[in-house]
């Protein structure tokens, strides 16, 4: 591997600095940020501005803006991202963490999709597949993913058909689902309990998207011999880390 070229990493420096920052920056203050000589920051500055990716902010005399260059480049990354390839890396980082199988889903009318997997390596494991589909409602994902609806959509959705039961403990009241919804949308995760196989439990995270939408949800799950209340926290913890993650991979860059 070759050596980092100084007069780069600190051009980059210089970029990433925008991405902190509410307001233009003038040449003090990245002066002042990065600890360069004025002259390096002038040079830095001169040079970007040339190239596009910062420019002079015209009511604000000396302060400048991240430039068209920088958009073009993000946006050629968004073209270039799959959603279900990220989805994959991130589900492996997470199963290794955990050792529990991991899905990534999208929802679809009243299912969810699983588009991406990765399965524990103990002997007694949840056995599904990237592609399943099934009832939202039953599933941890599912239950994210409709907890994000606007309202009208939501009851556009379910008003098309009933809500079947995959096992006894699955939701088929649309009373119990909308309050099992709310209490989703405040504490930020989902988790079902034997509701779509009767010996798993799962929880599941919100993943966004460059413009805050939720676009998938990242799920981890576990056969009811591991689980508890303290493993239920600790694996809610692990989902929302690793679908923060996945949204940072997705452009995001909001709070997780």
């Amino acid at each position: 591997m070759g050596r980092l070229v100084p007069a780069v990493t600190r051009a980059l420096d210089v970029l990433e600095l925008f991405l902190e920052s509410e307001v233009p920056l003038s040449a003090p203050d990245i002066t002042r940020r990065l600890q360069l000589p004025r002259t390096t920051v002038h040079e830095l500055i001169t040079t970007l501005a040339a190239r596009s990716y910062v420019v002079a902010v015209p009511e604000q005399p000396g302060r400048y803006r991240l430039g068209v260059r920088t958009y073009q480049l993000g946006s050629r990354y968004a073209e270039q991202l799959d959603l279900a390839a990220e989805g994959q890396q991130v589900a492996r980082e997470v199963a290794e963490t955990c050792d529990e199988t991991v899905h990534v889903a999208v929802l679809e009318d009243t299912d969810v999709i699983y588009i991406a997997k990765v399965d524990s390596t103990h002997a007694v494991r949840m056995v599904s597949a990237a592609g399943r589909r099934l009832p939202a409602h039953c599933t941890a994902v599912g239950k994210m993913l409709l907890a994000t609806l606007p309202p009208a959509e939501l009851d556009v959705r379910l008003a098309r058909g009933e809500l079947v039961a995959m096992t006894p403990d699955s939701i088929t009241d649309p009373a119990v689902l909308r309050a099992a919804l709310g209490e989703i949308r405040d504490r930020g995760t989902a988790v079902e309990h034997r509701e779509s196989n009767p010996d798993v439990s799962c929880v599941a995270a919100p993943v966004r998207d460059s413009a805050g939408r939720v676009v998938a949800a990242l799920s981890i799950s576990v056969p009811m011999i591991r689980w508890s209340g303290e493993r239920e926290a600790e694996l809610a913890e692990l989902a929302l880390k690793g679908a923060g993650d996945l949204s940072v991979r997705l452009g995001h860059r909001g709070a997780r």
